[in-house]
């Protein structure tokens, strides 16, 4: 059976990557879109969610690719109305809205889903595999690019419950915490926030670990030229780095995989397979670590950041 499917806010990342995803999938039809402002062609629109969910009472699932300040409310009243829900990443703007949505999916007798696109990146699986087998020296995180780029004139993420640089530095903890054959926890943190801004725009992380290995991540927004979301791993039998985001692998300098750009097409796959199976997946260790960042960073006013 075919999932008759609304999607939440109609901005950059939903037209670059949800609706080619859902377009492409057979198990989605794209029935509705919920905008103040935007539409897409062919598609039903509605201007807020309490419209589509009182019009159209056969739209199963609902996925929401909005700012994290506003989600908590959405997705409430999605799975009060016993629809399920797919959350674009971070699930939240705090621990307690994801499992307070988690605790309601499961009340109503729907599926959530709290997704991590980097995660779903097609070498990580092969990344994963590779390091079950052996014991980690050093891991490097290098997760730096250039906010005008990324996310032009959007204040939102300056704000509150935005997260700054940990809006694409959760990527990477999302891409750890799938990758690593062990739990680890942060155990030190540098945070410079803009003096005029309150949210991160960089960071350092150190995280303690079971085998004592040096576990670093360093994010910074202020990149220009060649962007960076790497990896790089040193183990008792090799190096190896995943970059691109994850999907480039290379182990021992040689390149092992090149993937494609699948993110976002595994993420609807996954969807489907929850809805076949009546289960949810609310992993919420990347968000941890960005809570944890919050809690044990050390604070540091740097420059005035403006667009």
């Amino acid at each position: 059976m075919v999932e008759k499917l609304a999607l939440v806010g109609i901005g950059k990342i939903a037209r670059d990557q949800h609706i080619p995803a859902i377009s492409d999938n057979p198990e989605f039809s794209l029935e509705a879109v919920v905008s103040r402002n935007a539409t897409v062609d062919g598609v039903q629109h509605f201007k807020t969610v309490d419209e589509l969910l009182e019009a159209r009472p056969d739209i199963t699932t609902v996925s929401l690719a909005i700012p994290p300040q506003p989600r908590f409310d959405y997705a409430a009243k999605a799975l009060n109305a016993g629809r399920n829900v797919m959350l674009e990443k971070p699930p939240g703007q705090s621990l307690a809205e994801c499992f307070t949505l988690e605790t309601l999916a499961r009340e109503q007798g729907v599926s959530i889903f709290a997704t991590w696109h980097s995660r779903y990146a097609d070498c990580v699986p092969d990344l994963r595999e590779w390091l079950s087998s052996r014991t980690i020296k050093k891991l490097e995180i290098v997760w730096k690019e250039d906010v005008r780029k990324w996310h032009p004139g959007q204040e939102w993420i300056w704000e509150p419950g935005g997260m700054g640089v940990f809006d694409p530095g959760i990527n990477a903890l999302s891409i750890l915490t799938e990758i690593l054959p062990f739990p680890v926890h942060l155990k030190s943190a540098k945070l410079e926030f803009p003096e005029n801004r309150a949210t991160p725009i960089a960071a350092s992380l150190d995280f303690a670990n079971p085998v004592n290995a040096q576990m670093r991540a360093e994010f910074d927004w202020r990149q220009e030229g060649p962007q960076s979301w790497d990896i790089v791993i040193d183990t008792d039998d090799g190096a190896a780095t995943l970059s691109h985001g994850g999907a480039l692998l290379t182990i021992g300098g040689q390149q092992i995989k090149q993937g494609q750009d699948n993110e976002y097409a595994n993420l609807y796959a996954r969807m489907a397979s929850l809805l076949k199976s009546g289960k949810s997946d609310m992993d919420m260790s990347p968000l941890i670590h960005v809570c944890d960042a919050f809690s044990l960073g050390e604070r540091l006013v740097t420059d005035p950041f403006h667009y």
